[in-house]
């Protein structure tokens, strides 16, 4: 008779398995000290860009609940005020999620699915580092409070201890990223990383990964923007372009050819390239005579601030713009994202540094130009 009963319990679990919906996902969730904040958003992926989607109220328990459809798996964001909260779901999933918003470190627990799981996984390293920088700046605060005279003093010698916990979130987040392959855990995980610093780890994942996570419309795009961007990478033939000087002169790279060149995408409006220029000035004057030369490539759409920029800051090189800002053939052409951009191109063509920047370029070429 028991054995009977057992089976029966079995079976209706079964059932009630089996009944579960999965053309659609749900997320549960729970905050807590959510203060005056009601409303609850979510977001979904559209275009690459989070667009909200749905919203419902809190109750007087804090909870909430969503239930959706996605075509396939991809990324939501649960959103609380200011407080926002990643997840990645597909159809039958039931996810759970928790978390206190009054944690000034914006930890959060979810559950209930293998992507989730491995989110959750890359949250944990990314809490334990937010962790350690909380106690970091309660030290700097706390020495401040007792030296206030010495603040910068202080602030530098706690830098180093900073960038060695960035160092670690890195790495950490770079070895997830290729334990977990072929999930959208790990492609948001890289995408936390910096784009400049860790350009060619991108790139490289993005070979990798192009096949395995083929179908989602955001990572379909990353992986575009990485080919393109792996047209510009060190030991690549540098793209060829002709671009006009202020007075419509055009100056192609092929010009070049034989030389060692620095092709510096800048503009009169950037202060990080203008603080940079007596740096590339004293480059040039030291090494002109010695097979390097410059073409300065700007982003300007005012004309005048950009020759004005020119005389300013001394610079004797070739000047070409093609006056559109990020939107010239020539930025897209070397995905130029951000200023100051440089890349140094050997006598064959080859892009043989990126970015190189004060005593960089100028270690690199004493190295080089001998």
């Amino acid at each position: 008779m028991r054995l009977k009963q057992l089976s029966l319990i079995m079976l209706i679990a079964v059932a009630f398995t089996a009944c579960k919906p999965k053309d659609s996902f749900t997320i549960d969730g729970t905050f807590k000290n959510p203060g005056t904040e009601k409303k609850v958003l979510l977001y979904g992926m559209q275009n690459s860009n989070m667009i909200a989607i749905d919203s419902t109220n809190l109750s007087e328990k804090g909870e909430f609940k969503f239930t959706r459809k996605t075509p396939s798996v991809d990324f939501f964001r649960v959103s609380l005020g200011n407080h926002e909260f990643m997840l990645i779901a597909k159809n039958g999933d039931d996810i759970k999620l928790e978390a206190d918003i009054a944690d000034k470190t914006m930890a959060y627990k979810i559950s209930g699915a293998n992507e989730v799981d491995k989110l959750s996984e890359l949250n944990a390293i990314r809490n334990n580092f937010a962790k350690q920088v909380e106690k970091l700046q309660a030290d700097f605060e706390a020495k401040v409070a007792t030296q206030p005279q010495n603040r910068a003093a202080v602030l530098e010698s706690m830098k180093p201890q900073y960038e060695s916990y960035v160092n670690q979130l890195n790495t950490q987040i770079i070895k997830f990223a290729k334990d977990n392959k072929g999930t959208l855990a790990s492609f948001y995980a890289m995408n936390t990383l910096s784009p400049q610093e860790f350009e060619a780890e991108l790139v490289q994942f993005a070979d990798e990964v192009k096949e395995e996570i083929k179908g989602n419309a955001t990572v379909d795009a990353f992986v575009k923007q990485m080919a393109l961007l792996k047209a510009v990478q060190v030991g690549q033939v540098a793209p060829a372009f002709t671009i006009n000087t202020a007075d419509n002169k055009p100056v192609s790279l092929s010009d070049y050819k034989g030389k060692y060149v620095l092709i510096d995408f800048w503009a009169s409006w950037c202060q990080p390239c203008r603080q940079e220029n007596p740096n590339v000035v004293k480059v040039y004057n030291k090494y002109k005579s010695k097979n390097f030369d410059i073409i300065g490539i700007s982003l300007d759409t005012d004309k005048a601030a950009w020759l004005g920029a020119v005389k300013a800051d001394g610079l004797t090189w070739t000047h070409v713009s093609e006056l559109k800002d990020f939107n010239g053939e020539t930025v897209k052409k070397y995905q130029v994202q951000a200023i100051p951009t440089s890349y140094l191109v050997d006598p064959t063509g080859k892009i043989v540094a990126k970015n190189l920047r004060g005593d960089e370029l100028e270690a690199f070429l004493a190295k080089t130009l001998r």
